[in-house]
Order: C-alpha cells, then structure tokens, then sequence
C-alpha cells in the first residue's frame, strides 16, 4: 500500500511545477508577441503603452501593474493565495528574460509564426497555472470580486475590464492588431483544451468539471 504522506508531497510538488513553469511560460508567450508586433494581449496593451510612456521595461510595468491591481482585492474583500503572489513577479520577471533573449523579427513570413507560438504556448501556460490550484492572477481576482460585489456575469464583468484595458492602453500607445483578436477568439479553446491535458483532478472531479461543475475555464492567468 503506498504511502499517502508521499502521495501528498509528489502532487504538492507536481502542483508547484506547474505553477512555476505555467508562470515562466506565460511571461514567455507575452514577449513572443511583443516580439511579433502584430498586436497584444489585452492586458499586455495597457503594459506596452506604460512602458512606452514611462520608459519602465514592460515586465516591471507588468509587476507594478499587478501589484496595484491586488491592492483593489482589498476593498472588494478577495484573498490571494501562493499563486496570486507568485503571478504579479513571476509573469513579469520571465517576459522581460525573454525579451532580452530573443531579438526583434522582421517580415511577415518570421512575425506570424512568432505571434502563432506566442497565442499557443499562452494556452499551455494557463493550462499549466490554473491546474496548479494555487488562486487566481491579480487581474482575474479583480474580475471575480467585481463579479461578487456587483450580481454581474463573469462574462460581462471581464469583457467590461478588458475594453476599458485595451482602450486605454491602445491610447497610450500599445500595440492592438490581428494579434489581438486571434489571441481573444483562440484563448477560450486552447484553455480549455490544456485544463484537461493537465488536469490533476481525480477521475470523478474530471467527470464533474468536463459535465459543466466547474468554472475554472473562465479564469485565465492574468
């Protein structure tokens, strides 16, 4: 009979890899579409017009970012967990190792493939973090606080976010394009479809969430 003690310590362990690598990779797929230049993330917009702005390395406009963003889960009376904490450094500590890794990509027969592989290792990354079960991104905390307070879908109070992200951010000069709206059409799928390549559920916990008992697929590791 196997030990449960050791059971415990090797999903724990399973758990802290993926968050770390989903983390690590998150912040990677964001520079790839920096690198790509055919548009952002809708959070990466607003930290590309900052740090355009400001002359802060988008990373630490990311960190600052997600740090303010977590003060707002005081009012609205969310708690962060080792996950949350973790996001608001990890995400942009490993975006701006990428950037300094990867150099600028110049035509478009270079630039789409980078965006392509920046979208999709987005969805490995959110498989990878959510799965870990550690609490969610500052952004997305903010998203289901608001959720709370206000009796709105989480549908409804996420787009309203990210509308308000994207303007703004596309005002202070970040980049929106093509790579904006296939990261918003192809995000949801690929999600969905890493959650279950990684899931670390129990085979009856897998069953409840693939008939529609869990929500994990609207929060994404932002």
């Amino acid at each position: 009979m196997s030990d449960p003690t050791a059971r415990s310590g090797i999903r724990l362990t399973r758990r802290l890899t993926y968050l770390y690598v989903g983390l690590a990779l998150y912040g990677a797929s964001s520079a790839l579409l920096v690198r790509a230049g055919l548009g952002l993330e809708p959070w990466g917009v607003l930290h590309q017009g900052l740090s355009e702005r400001t002359g802060i390395s988008i990373g630490v406009v990311s960190i600052i970012i997600g740090a303010v963003v977590l003060l707002l889960w005081i009012p609205i009376g969310q708690r962060p967990g080792l996950g949350t904490v973790s996001n608001v450094f990890a995400v942009g500590i490993a975006m701006d190792a990428t950037l300094a890794l990867v150099p600028d990509v110049h035509g478009l027969g270079v630039r789409i493939p980078v965006m392509v592989a920046g979208i999709a290792l987005n969805g490995v990354a959110t498989g990878l973090y959510i799965s870990a079960r550690f609490g969610p991104g500052p952004r997305d905390g903010l998203m289901t606080g608001l959720n709370r307070l206000t009796g709105r879908s989480v549908r409804l109070v996420r787009t309203g976010i990210e509308v308000a992200v994207v303007v703004t951010g596309f005002l202070l000069g970040g980049s929106l394009g093509v790579g904006t709206v296939l990261y918003a059409l192809a995000i949801g799928p690929l999600a969905q479809f890493f959650l279950r390549v990684f899931d670390l559920s129990t085979p009856d916990a897998r069953t409840v969430a693939d008939t529609g008992g869990s929500s994990r697929e609207a929060i994404l590791p932002q």
